[in-house]
């Protein structure tokens, strides 16, 4: 294979971008509203996005599913708009994100347990120390990587803090706490602080875990308060009818055959294992991690998935994936379309007839090889009996995720790498419609 050799793009790049679908207007502050600015999640889409398809695609009580529903975005917006959110990741640090972002918790309780924290934590890390550190060791998983990221001191700390949180009985609230401890790890740790790729720093500054824990848990305090304030009662009090979250292959959706009206998702892209790395420190502290070699293999497009002849139900993914070759990248990127099209048989499982997908996604670039997401997307689900209702072309003015790619390799690098190639400036939002 000539490494040279780019596929011509298809008319889907004639498409003129709409940039009222681009919400440049938005500050962060904006985008970060009620529990959306809980944890810095790589890759998440703004909730003004899904919140416009929800209302454009779906009544009130529908039921709107995110099979890749990551930090929750999708699903916080369909229950604050009174629909019923419906939501799968197979990372475990996703599902505790979205739980604990769309759980309504009263206010007072919360308030009084993080008195309650704090005031102990006053006391065992400015007095009885080394009696609490002893304890509070036994329940620190102990992992090399654990001290390969944090420094004795800082492991010390956080470990303390780890403790106590594990000590609160009301389990809303502790998972609430644990975003919080997960939110301040990087921070804690030396990990370069605005590198994506697991780098460590030596000579990081020192950040003090106690002051960062607090500031991070009033911020969310703070934040969940405008949510509760926002959240219909009637939603609030049967939280479980209107929030389905599980921790699952998204080839297998909590939700019976033809009752959803609307689907709205973000899929990951061909490197998604990456985002094991990203999740990384949390997945450790929580216990979710023991081999990262294994974690990476449950996301979607692996390389270690050996596959038998597939159809991809796309002739230009079947191009795609000949002129990568048969190489490690050329066996990803056929996973990546066989595992998407198995996701896309289980969206039409369980979308009602008229029902619409609307899936977010950019295209990349592996070794001089477009790799066209959107227009193998489109021709997968129009061959499994789906038709295009509608095809945005939008302008991604900011997102969490890395800005540039190897052209090789097609991995996220530094800024100052050489073989740059910019990332995601534009993305497609697909809205395909269930026959």
């Amino acid at each position: 294979m000539n490494d040279t050799t780019v596929l011509k793009k298809t008319e889907l790049s004639d498409i003129p971008i709409d940039y009222s679908w681009s919400f440049s207007d938005k500050t962060i502050k904006d985008t970060s509203y009620i529990t959306h600015g809980y944890y810095t999640y790589p890759a998440k889409f703004i909730p003004q996005l899904a919140a416009r398809l929800i209302k454009e695609h779906s009544n009130e009580n529908d039921i709107v599913i995110d099979p890749f529903m990551g930090s929750g975005t999708t699903i916080v917006e369909a229950i604050i708009n009174n629909r019923i959110g419906i939501g799968t990741d197979i990372n475990n640090i996703a599902y505790l994100l979205a739980k604990v972002k769309t759980t309504p918790i009263k206010t007072a309780e919360l308030l009084q347990e993080f008195s309650n924290i704090e005031f102990d934590l006053q006391n065992r890390l400015n007095g009885q120390y080394d009696y609490f550190l002893k304890k509070a060791l036994k329940v620190v998983p102990q992992k090399d990587r654990i001290d390969y990221w944090f420094k004795p001191k800082q492991k010390e700390k956080l470990s303390i803090i780890f403790a106590r949180i594990l000590e609160v009985k009301n389990n809303d609230i502790r998972n609430f706490f644990l975003v919080a401890f997960a939110q301040i790890l990087k921070s804690c740790s030396i990990w370069l602080q605005k590198s994506v790729k697991p780098t460590r720093n030596q000579n990081k500054k020192i950040y003090e875990p106690l002051t960062l824990f607090l500031n991070q848990s009033k911020k969310m305090i703070k934040r969940h308060f405008e949510f509760d304030k926002i959240l219909n009662p009637k939603i609030k009090q049967n939280i479980d009818k209107y929030r389905v979250v599980k921790c699952d292959d998204s080839r297998n959706l909590p939700c019976e055959k033809n009752k959803a009206t609307l689907i709205v998702t973000s899929p990951p892209y061909v490197t998604s294992y990456e985002y094991a790395d990203l999740h990384q420190l949390p997945s450790l502290w929580f216990g979710y991690l023991s081999n990262l070699a294994e974690f990476r293999k449950k996301f979607i497009g692996s390389a270690y998935k050996d596959r038998e002849r597939i159809d991809l139900k796309s002739s230009l993914a079947e191009e795609i994936v000949t002129q990568l070759g048969e190489n490690k990248k050329g066996r990803e990127v056929k996973n990546y379309f066989a595992d998407m099209l198995e996701t896309f048989f289980e969206m039409k499982r369980v979308l009602k007839k008229g029902g619409r997908a609307c899936i977010v996604i950019g295209n990349t670039q592996f070794q001089g090889v477009n790799i066209l997401n959107a227009e193998v997307f489109q021709e997968q689900f129009e061959n499994i009996e789906f038709k295009t209702h509608n095809i945005i072309n939008r302008e991604i003015p900011s997102k969490m995720l890395p800005s540039t790619r190897d052209s090789e390799t097609g991995q996220f690098v530094k800024a100052n790498d050489k073989n740059l190639k910019l990332a995601y400036p534009t993305e497609y939002i697909l809205i395909m419609e269930k026959l």
